[in-house]
């Protein structure tokens, strides 16, 4: 079937003929993020293309480090592997494909629904970090591994999957024994989301930006202890029991932690 291109004021999209329905939804869906969290970040990227792709091996085949990325990451978290991103370029599966991906745990088809604007985010938290990749490569795909809660938890936050995403969170607290914190690359996209989510409870949204916006060369505690406020421990400690909380359906109250 022959690819062609379709135009949004902010996007291109190019995909097969017979999903130009589908590729209209995805710029829309787009088009409407881009206004949303560009009120958030000061830059955003510009001249984004979208390949939308009918099923997942034409995504791995565009794109090698997914399929790494997926075999790093923990069962509950290779599902939502439903795209990738470069430079310029933000690579989604079909919304039909999406849906076929999904499980039949709660919120799974809603997460993967947003897969589109989950890379999209990446490419926005890149272009206000620019530590952070793209570019991949031999240097870039191991600075993601170090940062993956970091990259993962921004594209989970800012996308809005986290709410979705509490079935997989539960699954990832059964089946593979104590997360780290912050969490691995392997648990980084199911987990990564609600450290940013304990942040915007105890500090505010902003704090969630200038996390996404910022590394520093002392590594990820250095990073915490920054955004939280707090010594790496005591955040630690609040992080687990919001994640318990969060998994059972029980998150307390916003509000700030002293």
């Amino acid at each position: 079937m022959a690819w062609i291109e379709t135009q949004s004021p902010s996007f291109a999209a190019r995909h097969e003929s017979g999903d130009a329905e589908a590729a209209g939804q995805v710029l829309e869906r787009l088009e409407e993020f881009r206004e949303e969290i560009g009120s958030r970040f000061p830059a955003l990227p510009d001249e984004v293309t979208a390949i939308v792709h009918p099923g997942l091996w034409q995504l791995a085949l565009a794109h090698p480090w997914l399929p790494l990325a997926r075999w790093c990451a923990a069962p509950a978290s290779r599902r939502y592997f439903a795209g990738w991103f470069s430079l310029r370029e933000i690579h989604v599966l079909a919304p039909a494909a999406l849906e076929s991906q999904a499980s039949g745990a709660p919120g799974s088809r809603e997460a993967l629904e947003l897969a589109p604007l989950h890379e999209y985010a990446h490419l926005v938290v890149a272009a206000n970090n620019p530590g952070l990749p793209p570019p991949f490569g031999m240097r870039g795909f191991p600075r993601y591994l170090r940062w993956a809660w970091l990259v993962e938890g921004a594209a989970t936050w800012f996308s809005g999957q986290v709410p979705h995403l509490r079935a997989a969170v539960a699954r990832r607290l059964r089946e593979g024994g104590k997360p780290d914190f912050p969490p691995s690359a392997r648990d980084a996209l199911v987990l990564g989301g609600t450290v940013y989510g304990l942040l915007d409870r105890a500090v505010g949204a902003q704090a969630c930006v200038a996390l996404a916006s910022s590394l520093d060369d002392r590594g990820a505690r250095a990073v915490i202890e920054r955004a939280f406020e707090l010594p790496f421990l005591e955040v630690e400690a609040a992080w687990r029991e919001h994640l318990t909380a969060f998994a059972a359906g029980r998150e307390r109250a916003r509000r700030r932690t002293s």
